[in-house]
């Protein structure tokens, strides 16, 4: 199964049901969050408020507590008998527990620990999953750090370390990558430019927690109409061509003719 969501996907708290519609009419697919969203307390209603909600499937993925939790089994429990079949695996870390799933599902597997990064490859490498996403806090914590990011908003180097091994791991099984989320609600610019490097890095979508995100990340995913046109123009002139050629000042091959093909695909 193919990963065909994005590029905006709004994480959205389950044991909030009253904001489930508003977050899939404003985004590209909604996360229904039944993990750090959710308080201990709230997490069987926050299931049961899964379970109702009539929302398009195809635009709902279910982020599942961590497996080994005592709430994996009862989140597993709740999708299996639900119409909703995109979950997201929190702490993703021993593939064979993916295994859980029936083929039915299409399986986000979520690396934001150390034993999670670390296995990016293996878990990359499921039948079941289609896409990798990485998580910055949860992993600077499973290290015993204190924070992602240095006093400017850049990541430190684990935190990019991670995200480039998700990418990279993702990409050479052939499966999605999905960006951090950018905490930062209010730091525009700064969101504006982690999503257009994860777009020209690769990525495929970005998730976020606010609703005012969604504009940004998607603006940042649109290539503008001038980059269109040359991807167009090289693609058609490329036709009469033989191996490299030269374009418009450029030299031409075939990684710069995949650099195009992804453009008009996102366009």
């Amino acid at each position: 199964m193919e990963f065909a969501l994005g590029p905006a996907l709004l994480f959205c708290p389950a044991d909030r049901p009253e904001r489930f519609v508003k977050a899939a009419e404003r985004a590209d697919a909604v996360i229904l969050d039944l993990e750090d969203a959710v308080a201990p307390a709230a997490k069987s209603a926050a299931r049961a408020n899964v379970a109702a909600s009539d929302l398009d499937p195809a635009r709902v993925i279910v982020r599942v507590n961590a497996p080994g939790t005592a709430d994996f089994a009862p989140d597993l429990a709740m999708l299996e008998a639900s119409p909703f079949r995109t979950v997201m695996v929190a702490k993703a870390e021993d593939p064979a527990v993916l295994d859980e799933f029936d083929a039915s599902f299409s399986v986000i597997a979520l690396c934001e620990t150390a034993r999670g990064v670390s296995a990016a490859a293996r878990i990359a490498a499921h039948d079941r999953v289609t896409a990798l996403m990485w998580g910055a806090e949860d992993l600077i914590a499973s290290l015993g750090g204190t924070s992602s990011r240095h006093s400017d908003g850049r990541y430190r180097d684990a935190a990019r370390y991670a995200r480039s091994r998700v990418l990279l791991e993702a990409g050479a099984h052939a499966k999605a990558a999905i960006d951090a989320v950018h905490i930062d609600i209010d730091d525009v610019q700064g969101l504006a430019t982690e999503a257009e490097d994860a777009a020209a890095s690769g990525f495929r979508a970005t998730a976020c927690i606010h609703p005012r995100q969604v504009a940004t990340i998607r603006a940042a995913y649109a290539p503008d109409a001038e980059t269109i046109a040359w991807a167009r123009d090289v693609l058609v002139a490329a036709e009469g061509e033989r191996g490299v050629f030269r374009f418009r000042g450029r030299m031409i091959d075939e990684p710069l003719l995949r650099h195009a093909r992804a453009v008009t695909a996102r366009s």
